[in-house]
């Protein structure tokens, strides 16, 4: 500010001089006036100059001044609230795929989980159902054996009882037909039982 008055008093006092002198061939000059005059100007210039600076100038200046602080100071914060926002977008971004990756892990664990059961199951249904024939057929053998043992037990008796009866009388082939009879029903009859 000071370079711009120094240059404008000299500019003047440069003009007041050429004035002063009478300039160049006695044409007539737009600046051509007396040393009184340019001096009176000269003065009222810096008057106006000193005015304008304290009340007009310096205010506008300042205002600026602010203006331009204002924007440098919302420039960096953009820049930093930018900078903070990319490094959260980042912060969130792998957390997001942390998070997928977990999942599909849990996904992962339970299917194989699913499938290791899915075996015990399957291996725990062969065994009892292997129980279920084991005991089937010891109770179809042990079942198979006492019937055996019973018709033995009964055709023993039966056949004790027709030889008991045969050689306490003798018998002709009609009483013998119908011995046999008999002890086919008693037979059954004792089956039934």
């Amino acid at each position: 500010m000071a370079k711009v008055i120094f240059f404008l008093v000299a500019s003047l006092l440069t003009t007041t001089y050429a004035v002063a002198s009478g300039g160049e061939g006695g044409t007539a000059n737009p600046f051509a006036g007396d040393v009184g005059n340019a001096i009176w100007t000269l003065v009222i210039f810096v008057l106006v100059l000193i005015v304008l600076g304290k009340f007009a100038w310096g205010p506008i200046l300042s205002a600026l001044q602010q203006r331009e602080d204002f924007i440098t100071d919302s420039l960096a914060s953009a820049k930093k609230d930018r900078s903070e926002a990319e490094a959260r977008l980042a912060e969130y971004t792998a957390k997001l795929d942390e998070a997928r990756a977990e999942a599909t892990k849990m996904v992962d664990e339970g299917r194989r989980d699913a499938e290791v059961l899915k075996r015990k199951i399957e291996e725990d249904a062969k065994a009892e159902a292997d129980n279920i024939l084991d005991r089937a057929r010891r109770e179809i053998g042990v079942a198979t054996d006492t019937a055996i043992k019973e018709l033995y037990d009964v055709s023993g008796k039966l056949a004790v009882d027709i030889a008991s009866k045969i050689i306490r009388k003798e018998l002709d082939a009609g009483q013998h037909s119908r011995l046999i009879a008999e002890s086919i029903d008693e037979l059954n009859a004792s089956q039934k039982n």
